[in-house]
């Protein structure tokens, strides 16, 4: 049975009376001895039925009629809501102030924890709110499943005027399950008003839930500027930490959820320990997390570095990394403001290590890797050899990858190797091959190029039967004298003793022209 829905069958005569504020026809029915107290199926008689509805005539006839009236003011539907309950809230004052005079209990709660005060505050009925309090009504009562006081759910509603007048009779730092005050629900809700009350009426600002979160620090989560802009006039502490870590700040919500004006009033007054300081996390780390620039651009404009510190808590060594990763799956397929994120901090100067590469070479966002290139060019030494080693590690992609790094001036020799011939596919391997005397191969790379070629898994060029054109052997020649590296510069070709239009050449651009990828060409295999 559902006990929220009146059923007709189960309502008595009088009820139904009561229900259309028939008066007359309920001096009629109670003249012939009707009950008062016949219930229906949710519990409800006729007297909650004249209070929720208003009616205060048939409220006092029935409290006159019955036989118990300390008893009868009191009854409890099924959900224990006494008819003082429903009138205060639905805001009925006279009814009120009847059901008081017979004896209502002003604190009777309801199994959902809900008193007459706690339902006249959500209903906004100020002036019943006013008249419980006068006659008694306990006012830092725990409400609701959560623990709400009546002062958290007035705030919750917005209704200032009532947060007006319980600031003066409640506690300010009733707190609920979570630690959570009236004051840090205005500011998680952007109740602006109520919080300018709470806050001149001695409320703290400074409070913090049982996770550490404080008022600024929701109030920035949830962009809402103007209780920002308040919290701080009224002295709340932008650097006080909001987790247990001790690295969590309000500056870290406003990047994290690009609430950018509210960033811009953060910067100024954080203290910047937070960017690269030991066990702390720069909020670079979560403008680069939220995938939005320009939550990014006002920090590093500002001064906040793009290297940061290495953050444990989110298994980076720096922003980059997290930038080359992090963004390449989980924004959405938003590789605009990924490529966007990742050019920022390349602009203002981030290291690009050699975890940098190699996360650019997985990356889905294909514009990252020549990107890295452009701006760093190819690592040295060691770091040089990982480079390779991870390029190899990823040989199914390497028609992605190989183009980028050999036009960055990387040695083709260095990817001649058993696995590269082993792995690549056909056309990744023709391209290399390009770039070497293919006659000169060690006789165990032939061996594997021609058991690839038995098993069907490669047909060679047909060029590739033949010793190389002389022209060809020659830029080799310029190549090993020169160095990979310094022919892939066209300032540096362009000083060579050679025609011009020889520079090209000796630069592979036959090669690249004749070997043009297409996007599909570097999805991995």
């Amino acid at each position: 049975m559902n006990f929220t829905e009146c059923y007709q069958d189960t309502c008595s005569a009088v009820a139904l009376a009561v229900r259309r504020g028939d008066s007359r026809q309920l001096q009629r029915l109670l003249k012939k001895g009707y009950s008062v107290d016949v219930k229906d199926n949710r519990g409800w008689n006729a007297l909650h039925e004249a209070a929720a509805s208003g009616s205060a005539q048939c409220v006092r006839l029935l409290l006159a009629a019955a036989v118990s009236c300390d008893d009868y003011v009191n009854s409890l539907t099924h959900n224990s809501e006494t008819p003082l309950y429903f009138a205060a809230k639905n805001g009925h004052l006279l009814v009120v102030k009847h059901l008081i005079r017979a004896g209502a209990d002003l604190n009777k709660m309801s199994n959902d924890l809900s008193s007459p005060l706690f339902a006249a505050v959500d209903g906004g009925h100020k002036d019943v709110v006013k008249l419980l309090v006068s006659k008694g009504a306990k006012v830092n009562e725990i409400h609701s499943v959560s623990g709400w006081s009546c002062l958290h759910q007035a705030v919750y509603k917005g209704h200032t005027e009532i947060v007006k007048f319980l600031v003066t009779v409640c506690s300010l730092e009733a707190v609920d399950d979570y630690g959570i005050t009236p004051l840090f629900v205005a500011a998680q809700y952007g109740r602006h008003q109520c919080l300018e009350i709470l806050a001149k009426a001695g409320a703290n600002v400074n409070c913090q839930a049982k996770d550490l979160a404080t008022p600024l620090l929701i109030a920035a989560q949830e962009g809402h500027l103007s209780c920002v802009e308040l919290l701080l006039a009224h002295k709340a502490d932008p650097n006080l930490y909001c987790n247990a870590d001790q690295w969590q700040l309000p500056i870290h919500a406003a990047a994290q959820f690009s609430r950018i004006s509210i960033l811009e009033k953060l910067i100024p007054v954080t203290d910047r320990e937070c960017d690269q300081g030991e066990g702390k996390v720069s909020p670079v780390y979560l403008a680069v997390l939220s995938g939005q620039a320009d939550s990014l651009h006002p920090l590093l404009k500002a001064g906040y570095s793009p290297d940061a510190q290495s953050c444990k808590q989110f298994g980076y060594s720096c922003p980059l990394d997290m930038a080359l990763w992090y963004n390449s799956w989980s924004l959405n397929g938003d590789f605009h403001q990924s490529r966007e994120i990742t050019q920022m901090l390349l602009a203002k100067g981030a290291r690009v290590s050699l975890s940098s590469y190699t996360l650019a070479l997985q990356s889905h966002v294909r514009e990252h890797l020549p990107l890295i290139l452009q701006h760093a060019g190819l690592p040295k030494g060691l770091e040089l050899e990982g480079l390779v080693q991870a390029a190899l590690d990823k040989v199914t992609s390497a028609l992605f990858w190989l183009p980028l790094l050999l036009k960055a001036g990387l040695d083709p020799l260095l990817l001649i190797q058993e696995k590269m011939l082993e792995e690549a596919e056909t056309k990744a391997l023709h391209f290399l091959l390009e770039f070497i005397n293919w006659k000169t191969l060690p006789s165990t790379l032939l061996q594997i190029l021609s058991r690839r070629q038995a098993e069907g898994t490669w047909t060679p060029q047909k060029h590739f039967e033949n010793v190389p054109a002389l022209t060809h052997l020659c830029r080799l020649a310029v190549r090993a004298a020169v160095g990979s590296k310094a022919l892939s510069k066209p300032s540096f070709v362009r000083r060579l003793p050679v025609p011009a239009l020889l520079q090209d050449y000796l630069q592979f651009s036959d090669v690249f022209s004749a070997y043009a990828f297409s996007a599909a060409d570097s999805q991995d295999q």
